[in-house]
């Protein structure tokens, strides 16, 4: 779940939504952050608003590392084609991570018949392209919203489309999919369908049509650690923290992993048989033959340590001495070595 945070968003979202209302553009727009379905949402909303609905022959658009400052500046000094401006759009350039002090130069007086809009995922506001669109343009941190503003737009977007939602159900829904913007979308529109006939959306629907995605990704991450396949667990690792996965999320289940195999380990040596052991983990009979098959290759020392790492882990970034990705990111390692 998103963290409760302040934010300057809707104020900056209010802006550009004037700007575009009055036509009274300014000459640059940063977009910027982690969120990708609100960083398009709010290029997409300006770069049609810039070419006031006409043809894309006065949108120049620029992508990717490597891009020549001096050929963009040239471009922004070309007078727009029949229109009363030109748009540029530049997209993950890096500029606003590593600095371009020529285009950051030109824009201390850039062409007046020219707009610039940036996307980029991560900036540094030490930079100079930040000072300088910060100095004459607007910029918007397209965040992750956090939880109050996820359940507010959850709630509207289905208002929208005639379905009333609880706030419980808004926090199962939210728990089954993860905090991924566009893939709460995907998930919000099979839920509508699926209750096209009735006006209320419950958990029992959305177990029905949302795929548990990230839980299953989680599992798939450790049985990685625990087959020690390093190189499959960390990669998947790294993409839950790009869909913005909370590390404690995954610590939890990691833990949760290790002592299943813990207590099956301690049953199989006392003889419990297959069904009795699925019984008192509380999970289906072939699950607890995977736990008892991987238990073999642990010592109980092994899974003793894995868990008192864990522990020790978390308490260490408690109390600030350790960063919470890193911390997971050591566990893995050190778990997949075994």
């Amino acid at each position: 779940m998103a963290a409760k945070k302040t934010t300057d968003y809707p104020v900056k979202q209010k802006q550009i939504n004037e700007d575009i209302q009055t036509g009274k553009f300014r000459p640059c727009y940063l977009v910027y952050g982690d969120e990708a379905y609100l960083r398009n949402q709010n290029r997409n909303k300006l770069r049609e608003a810039l070419l006031g609905g006409g043809d894309k022959m006065n949108l120049q658009h620029y992508e990717g590392a490597g891009l020549n400052p001096a050929e963009i500046i040239d471009m922004a000094e070309t007078l727009p084609f029949f229109a009363e401006r030109r748009v540029i759009v530049i997209e993950d350039s890096g500029f606003f991570k590593n600095g371009c002090p020529e285009l950051a130069d030109y824009l201390k007086s850039p062409a007046e018949t020219t707009v610039f809009l940036f996307v980029e995922s991560s900036v540094d506001k030490r930079k100079d392209m930040y000072k300088a669109v910060s100095k004459i343009g607007l910029d918007i941190n397209c965040e992750t919203p956090d939880e109050q503003m996820l359940y507010k737009w959850i709630a509207g977007r289905m208002k929208a489309e005639g379905k009333v939602i609880s706030t419980r159900a808004i926090a199962y829904f939210i728990n089954r999919v993860g905090t991924d913007m566009s893939n709460m979308v995907h998930e919000m529109e099979k839920l509508t369908s699926y209750c096209l006939e009735r006006g209320e959306v419950t958990e029992k629907d959305i177990d029905a049509v949302c795929a548990n995605w990230l839980t299953s990704r989680i599992f798939e991450m450790t049985d990685a650690i625990v087959m020690k396949n390093q190189a499959k667990a960390m990669n998947i690792y790294y993409e839950l923290l790009a869909l913005k996965t909370a590390p404690e999320q995954i610590l939890a289940l990691i833990m949760r992993q290790f002592n299943q195999l813990l207590q099956a380990k301690e049953l199989s040596e006392l003889s419990i048989n297959r069904s009795d052991v699925a019984s008192k983990l509380g999970v289906p009979p072939f699950v607890a033959d995977k736990l008892m098959g991987w238990a073999r290759s642990y010592s109980m020392k092994d899974l003793k340590d894995s868990l008192d790492m864990c522990l020790s882990s978390d308490e260490a970034v408690k109390s600030g001495r350790l960063d919470r990705i890193i911390s997971v990111e050591m566990i893995i390692v050190k778990s997949s070595s075994r």
